[in-house]
């Protein structure tokens, strides 16, 4: 069997949000492998908690997890935790995730995305871990009209509370890598989907929507483009920055692949088998027309290389859904 880095080394990583979709399947991936990871998670209420539960239920069933209940706003219990345990590596997948509700409850993106995340950058620097990679976002992007979006590109135009403090993220962590070496890979997330997803994300809505008899609602009058990124191709990316410190970085993982959203809508129907009944809506203020991920630095650097059409993450995205919701 080749070991992975992690497993080589013994390393443990300390994964936030790792009863979120994405911390989910990071942590699991990495346990698979025979690594070391210590979670944390507030399990808040902002969608379905039986489904984080049920994640961390997966998790728990291997040797190698530990989980805490907590709050990375709580500096104090992240330093017990720290003290605890040789923490090697942090993944920062922690925040208040979402556009929309950006909209509606500023705050709390005030605490977990900004409170929260300088928080970790000092257990970092008191701890002296050896590389903190989190979770950046396509959405600083805003309305770039340059296609593909580069990470060279200005991103100094946020058109949302969310998308301004992943930027805020990516220059505090640049700001305390110079000040205290600390290795800082941020890394923008473009559409993630796949099972175990989150209920407030597009394909998810639709499928509980559609196998429901309800309506769908279809902004911008289906006039969107998205670079769905498949979330085991994310994970690959995501483990690649682990293992690859360095002293500050910020890399694209999408899919590199544009496609319209009402194709993602006629996949879906044929994966279903039932059509969706359309409510055709003007755009979402905050919302952006496009993304499109330009990925060659992440090829280079990280060895980044997506691999999952569309059509079959939806399929894989519908088989979960269908068993785990047993429709």
């Amino acid at each position: 069997m080749v070991l992975t880095l992690m497993e080589k080394n013994n390393q443990t990583v300390f994964v936030t949000g790792s009863a979120g979709f994405i911390g989910f399947s990071l942590s699991k991936r990495l346990l698979e492998e025979g690594g070391n990871v210590i979670g944390v998670d507030n399990l808040n209420k902002y969608y379905d908690v039986n489904l984080k539960m049920a994640r961390l239920d997966v998790l728990k069933s291997f040797d190698k997890f530990i989980f805490y209940k907590g709050d990375i706003q709580d500096l104090k219990a992240l330093k017990d935790i720290f003290s605890r345990h040789r923490i090697d590596v942090i993944c920062n997948l922690a925040a208040q995730a979402g556009v929309r509700y950006s909209l509606e409850d500023p705050f709390s993106y005030q605490k977990s995305n900004l409170e929260g995340f300088l928080n970790l950058l000092e257990i970092a620097r008191e701890f002296g871990v050896e590389n903190f990679v989190y979770a950046s976002s396509s959405s600083v992007y805003g309305r770039n009209e340059k296609v593909p979006f580069s990470v060279d590109d200005r991103v100094d135009n946020p058109i949302s509370l969310y998308a301004a403090t992943k930027k805020a993220n990516e220059l505090i962590a640049h700001a305390y890598s110079h000040l205290y070496q600390i290795p800082c890979t941020g890394l923008r997330y473009f559409t993630v989907y796949g099972p175990w997803g989150r209920p407030d994300m597009a394909l998810f809505l639709f499928t509980d929507a559609i196998l429901n008899n309800r309506p769908i609602n279809v902004y911008n009058y289906g006039d969107m483009k998205r670079d769905f990124t498949y979330i085991d191709d994310i994970v690959d990316g995501t483990i690649a920055a682990l293992e690859r410190p360095v002293p500050y970085e910020v890399f694209n993982l999408g899919n590199s692949k544009t496609e319209q959203l009402m194709k993602l809508i006629q996949i879906l129907e044929e994966e279903l088998g039932q059509k969706a009944e359309k409510n055709m809506m003007p755009m979402q203020p905050g919302d952006v027309k496009q993304t499109s991920a330009d990925i060659e630095k992440s090829r280079d650097l990280l060895g980044f290389d997506p691999k999952t059409p569309l059509e079959e993450g939806i399929r894989r995205f519908v088989e979960w859904y269908r068993s785990f919701y047993k429709v």
